[in-house]
């Protein structure tokens, strides 16, 4: 029972469970922007902008070319508009740590040392 209770308490589960929640809620703004984003599309072109009828071939192709095209756009809006701002914030509040060597093999490599210095005299 004391596994289970660590299992349920332990950060990484709530954490993954808000995600998943705010995943969810934020993939129906995106999904709203990119029908905005069509709409106006469809006002500069005077149509709307979908290939569902397309079948060349008697292949209907259309359907799956509509979805590529929403999901570039999603996928579009979700880099210049999340991750892009997320990253450059991130970089800016949270620089990454500097090169070298981490405190803790320093001070193993220094005890090292003094005992190989020890040894040698």
């Amino acid at each position: 029972m004391t596994g289970f209770k660590n299992f349920i308490l332990k950060g990484n589960l709530v954490e993954i469970a808000v995600g998943l929640i705010m995943a969810v809620s934020f993939a129906t703004v995106v999904k709203t922007f990119t029908d905005v984003l069509l709409q106006l599309i469809a006002k500069i072109i005077g149509k709307n902008p979908t290939f569902d009828s397309w079948a060349p071939h008697g292949i209907a192709l259309g359907t799956f070319l509509t979805a590529v095209i929403a999901f570039l756009i999603l996928a579009a809006v979700v880099y210049f508009f999340v991750v892009l701002p997320y990253t450059k914030a991130k970089d800016r509040f949270f620089p990454a740590a500097e090169e070298g060597t981490p405190a803790d093999v320093a001070l193993l490599e220094e005890i090292r040392d003094l005992l190989a210095s020890r040894g040698g005299a």
